[in-house]
């Protein structure tokens, strides 16, 4: 089992206008037991999902709405990739855009998010990940046993 993990809070924009963007808290989260991935965590106020709707996932993210953080799950290469060029396929989109920001678009059922990233905030997360699990290394770090028995419940 590990123990070490990196967990990052960063400030992005949620752009909902040309001239209009709120900015909130995001935390980005690298765990070595599941090394191909990322998470982001989203304040649950930020939510598309009703507040009626229980714990169905929010935005199409991992997480649940209810006064849980809406967690995104996606590729840490993911990630990496977007901040060069524009990258992704289906729910999560990532571009890098003027000055050193980067641009997050999650996609879901009840609406489409897009983000606005500080890029040396990114930068900074992916290199601590590869403290832990540097790229290349990932399968000396999967568990197929726990992966396996988590998917079947």
């Amino acid at each position: 089992m590990h123990t070490a993990a990196v967990e990052q809070t960063v400030h992005a924009s949620l752009i909902i206008t040309t001239h209009r963007s709120i900015r909130l808290r995001v935390t980005l989260r690298y765990r070595p037991e599941d090394p191909l991935a990322v998470r982001m965590a989203f304040p649950a106020e930020f939510s598309l999902d009703e507040p009626a709707a229980g714990p169905a996932p929010a935005c199409g993210g991992d997480g649940e709405g209810g006064g849980q953080d809406i967690e995104w799950v996606f590729a840490r290469q993911l990630l990496t990739a977007g901040l060069e060029l524009p990258a992704g396929v289906g729910d999560v989109h990532i571009r890098p855009a003027l000055g050193r920001r980067t641009m997050v678009e999650l996609r879901a059922p009840e609406g489409t998010a897009l983000l606005q990233f500080d890029t040396t905030d990114l930068r900074r997360f992916l290199w601590r990940s590869r403290l832990l699990v540097p790229e290349g290394e990932e399968h000396l770090h999967l568990d197929a046993d726990r992966a396996l028995a988590e998917l079947l419940g």
